[in-house]
């Protein structure tokens, strides 16, 4: 497909990657690799839940070497994707810790935990040769220490729901995103509304990026969503693109990508 900076983008990240996700994903990135060039974003998780080291699991890191080698990006997601910190303080802890999620691993930590969490999720990728350019912080929540800890790592970027953030100064960049919260049929109905308004209203962006969890393709409901979502943003015009490869196209509006 054609690139240039005057093309609109279609990003597609698959979040929470890991031993235990693979098997959920696994279908879907066939269906994907079946339209043909669609590189990827890859949010590898380095210990999903404390009982997914990757290590332990070589032929996994195989298919992400493999991945790595077709084009698609690698980038850090966390190191746990948990909460283990102490117990929330505020009523505002409890709701972001208790109530939206319980995932929220960087939400609390301090810069130098942090700063530990990330420097060892980046020696992972080094001993695997996997290029790393980003860091997205489970559920997009990060502290000061965590933000602080990013100005001191050879890292280009970070992202939340709606704008991705270059490193180290933390300029934003319009991305938006589309999510859903699949977990009950409510919710993939809600999110299905929600996200049909959003790309009517983001018709004209330069970039779309379609943010998909695992339990998105336990049904059949979201994860055909999400398919056909891909193929007409495709047949729309718009460019597939991982995400550093977007970042990089940006280069000459922004400057350079530090």
């Amino acid at each position: 497909m054609p690139e240039s900076v005057n093309n609109p983008a279609v990003l597609l990240v698959l979040h929470d990657v890991a031993p235990s996700t693979w098997a959920d994903y696994q279908p879907f990135v066939e269906a994907v690799d079946a339209m043909g060039n669609v590189p990827m974003t890859w949010l590898v998780v380095p210990d999903f839940h404390r009982h997914n080291a990757l290590d332990d699991h070589p032929a996994f890191c195989q298919m992400l070497d493999t991945r790595v080698a077709l084009g698609d990006e690698l980038a850090l997601h966390g190191y746990f994707h948990d909460d283990q910190e102490p117990g929330p303080t505020t009523p505002r802890d409890w709701f972001m810790r208790r109530v939206y999620t319980h995932e929220g691993e960087f939400y609390r930590l301090t810069r130098e935990t942090a700063l530990a969490r990330l420097r060892a999720g980046i020696e992972i990728f080094q001993h695997r040769d996997w290029p790393l350019h980003g860091f997205v912080a489970p559920a997009w929540l990060m502290s000061d220490g965590t933000r602080q800890a990013l100005r001191e790592l050879p890292l280009r970027y970070t992202s939340d729901p709606q704008h991705l953030y270059r490193l180290p100064d933390f300029s934003p960049l319009d991305a938006p995103g589309l999510v859903w919260s699949a977990r009950s049929a409510w919710r993939r109905g809600l999110s299905k509304i929600v996200s049909e308004q959003r790309q009517l209203r983001w018709r004209q962006a330069p970039v779309i990026r379609l943010g998909l969890h695992p339990v998105d393709m336990r049904h059949g409901y979201s994860r055909n969503y999400w398919l056909h979502t891909l193929e007409r943003l495709l047949s729309e015009g718009r460019v597939p693109m991982s995400k550093i490869h977007w970042l990089d196209q940006q280069r000459g509006q922004w400057g350079r990508v530090a």
